[in-house]
């Protein structure tokens, strides 16, 4: 299983808040059969003017996605986390997150952690203006190491530790435990009568 411990790497500011999954990947972009290449399309409308966060060349490789209030709102495609990992993004800090949203970036382990707002506004101006800043996120500490400044993080407990521990990892968990699903499979009537037919 994959265990998601620390994430660092260069951050990337994206003011607003209430910005929602239509705007993350607008609704044209769900068509397709499987997620490779959506990353290029993560904010399509808003980047129409090349003036986008995501467009500029001081962000590019950026890992940790720093944003404001309610992000990810709105509809509950898994698209929209898809998009930005496939970005690039590995890790989100916010004022605060859609459940939703949230729930669909653990599935893929994709902290979404939390502080206070104007921790996160300071870091984002901080990024703004010092783009080649790189930031450490510690899972274990829940904190974010920016040079000499630690700031203090918040996710739910049970979260941090399907991170941690790499249960949030449903298909390493299914590998890791192989030979008890063909114990089991072993004694199910149904899987039985399966193989019976072949």
């Amino acid at each position: 299983m994959s265990k998601i411990e620390r994430i660092t790497g260069r951050g990337l500011p994206l003011r607003g808040n209430d910005i929602d999954t239509d705007r993350i990947i607008p609704a044209r972009f769900l068509r397709c059969v499987t997620f490779d290449g959506l990353g290029e399309y993560v904010f399509a409308d808003d980047r129409r003017a090349g003036q986008h966060p995501f467009d500029l060349p001081q962000y590019q490789g950026a890992r940790i996605l720093v944003v404001n209030a309610n992000f990810g709102c709105g509809s509950s495609r898994e698209h929209a986390p898809q998009a930005i990992a496939r970005w690039g993004i590995q890790a989100i800090v916010g004022e605060s997150f859609a459940e939703i949203f949230a729930g669909n970036c653990l599935a893929m382990g994709i902290p979404c952690v939390t502080s206070h707002p104007e921790q996160v506004q300071a870091l984002q101006t901080l990024l703004e203006d010092q783009p080649s800043t790189e930031l450490t996120l510690d899972l274990h500490a829940l904190t974010l190491t920016v040079g000499d400044r630690v700031i203090s993080l918040t996710m739910a407990e049970s979260t941090r530790q399907m991170l941690i521990s790499g249960q949030w990892d449903a298909c390493g968990q299914l590998l890791a435990n192989r030979d008890k699903i063909h114990e089991v499979a072993t004694r199910l009537p149904y899987m039985q009568w399966a193989v019976n037919l072949s």
